[in-house]
């Protein structure tokens, strides 16, 4: 697997889903419910994440080694089941890093067609 650290490529094109996750923890450690009021808080609401759609997306992107779980110190117990907190690995940011660059190329060759206008002109 050290190969494919290396290579974010490898898993390019993220997914929607994917890369808001990895956005919204950043170098941050969340829960799951974290995770969809972060990205909605941030967003204003025009992002969301669906229970369903963000833990199968974990789920995958902890098998592409995309995120891990942890365990946030210091967390008092709230007496209901254990909260699973997330962390962006190593091959989680160059993945996000990666697809960033891609979503830049691609922005501008949307504005070099006219699809959308440049900015600052």
């Amino acid at each position: 697997m050290a190969h494919e650290e290396n290579q974010p490529e490898v898993v390019l094109p993220l997914s929607a889903p994917a890369l808001s996750i990895l956005i919204t923890l950043g170098d941050r450690i969340l829960h799951g419910y974290g995770i969809i009021q972060e990205l909605k808080d941030r967003t204003g609401g025009k992002e969301t994440l669906l229970p369903g759609t963000l833990y199968s997306s974990l789920a995958r992107m902890a098998a592409q080694g995309l995120v891990e779980e942890t365990e946030r110190l210091g967390e008092p117990g709230s007496g209901g089941p254990k909260r699973r907190y997330y962390r962006t690995t190593a091959s989680g940011r160059l993945a996000a890093r990666a697809e960033m660059r891609r979503m830049e190329m691609l922005l501008a060759v949307a504005r070099a067609t006219n699809l959308i206008p440049r900015t600052g002109a």
